[in-house]
């Protein structure tokens, strides 16, 4: 698993972060766009000059309804084509966007119905809740420019797969946001002999980011203060902390545990490249990593579904690999541990 950060270094850049970002109702009718000959997007709306980053720039090319591959092409060869279409669609489309800022950059162009949970408010909750856990670790925490990531574990909760392979209780909390994701709390395996841990989504508590519109009445932007958030977000948190205990817990870890034995008798019967090949096309692994995968597969010697597992999450701690992937990978490992037993024999037998 990768370490990241350590979790003072990640709570000194959410407040430094709290303190720097700005978010903007902003009329899209109101906006101005420049593209420059390098490509780069900035918009305008007031006395604010923004540069849009390219997450900020797939959510409007899906807003405008131009097409990702014409709109990059624009970008790299007819960047007044692109600023003029940008323009005109904008103004069409005569609603009201969500425009979140960092750094004096826009970062995520989203609706006026987005629910804004920041990872201030997160943290807030979640680690005096991790730290009245006993025996708890904080393991692994990142803060990247889609999420934060926070992942502990407990030496008190514990148990064997197979004579020598422990795994301990963990917890995984990741938020977005920018509308790369919900609010999540998922229990997590954390594997003592390789370090790897284990994400299992289907578990998990989630808090999508919709919420009811944000009205600005009739000026062309609106400066949104925290003090926006309303009642409902704040239990929201509070269910959070209570979840976190929940994932934590010995019949969660339990039903786990369970899960991971049944995993370890079952065999791959079939070729351990097909096998990888098949499994990827499920669960959403790309053509490049399958040979990593299928490298730790065949060196860690365990032709099971358990092994299976244990080499998505081995080969999730490549050097390769952002923090986002890499945390992906762990839910992925989860993903396979939990198919349905038809789905996972079709996979095991593929010749």
């Amino acid at each position: 698993m990768y370490a990241g950060r350590s979790i003072t270094d990640v709570a000194m850049e959410i407040e430094r972060q709290q303190i720097a970002k700005k978010d903007f109702l902003v009329s899209t009718n109101a906006l101005e766009v420049d593209v420059t000959d390098s490509g780069a997007v900035n918009l305008s709306f007031g006395d604010n000059v923004l540069s849009a980053d390219d997450h900020a720039l797939r959510q409007i090319s899906e807003h405008t309804g131009i097409p990702a591959k014409y709109f990059d092409r624009c970008r790299r060869e007819a960047p007044a084509l692109l600023a003029n279409n940008l323009t005109h669609w904008l103004h069409a489309s005569n609603d009201k966007r969500l425009v979140r800022t960092l750094d004096n950059r826009a970062r995520a162009f989203l609706s006026d119905r987005y629910q804004r949970i920041d990872h201030n408010d997160v943290a807030q909750v979640v680690l005096p809740a991790l730290s009245g856990v006993a025996g708890l670790q904080i393991v692994s925490c990142e803060i990247t420019d889609r999420k934060l990531y926070i992942k502990a574990v407990t030496q008190r909760i514990q148990g064997e797969v197979r004579k020598g392979d422990v795994l301990q209780a963990g917890v995984a909390i990741s938020n977005s946001e920018i509308g790369m994701g919900a609010l999540r709390v998922d229990p997590l395996l954390f594997r003592l002999v390789c370090m790897n841990g284990l994400i299992r989504a289907d578990e998990s508590f989630s808090k999508y980011h919709v919420g009811g519109r944000t009205t600005i009445g009739d000026n062309a932007y609106a400066l949104l203060s925290d003090e926006t958030l309303k009642a409902d977000d704040r239990a929201i948190l509070l269910k959070t902390r209570d979840v976190v205990a929940g994932a934590l817990s010995e019949a969660t870890f339990a039903q786990a545990l369970e899960r991971a034995r049944e995993a370890a008798g079952q065999k791959v019967t079939g070729n351990p490249a097909k096998v990888i090949e098949v499994l990827a096309n499920k669960v959403g692994i790309s053509e490049a990593e399958t040979g990593g995968i299928l490298r730790h597969l065949i060196e860690g010697g365990d032709l099971s579904r358990w092994g299976v597992v244990n080499a998505i999450t081995a080969f999730s701690q490549a050097p390769t690999l952002v923090y986002d992937r890499a945390t992906e990978l762990e839910t992925v490992g989860g993903k396979v541990l939990d198919l349905a037993a038809s789905e996972w024999q079709e996979i095991a037998i593929a010749a």
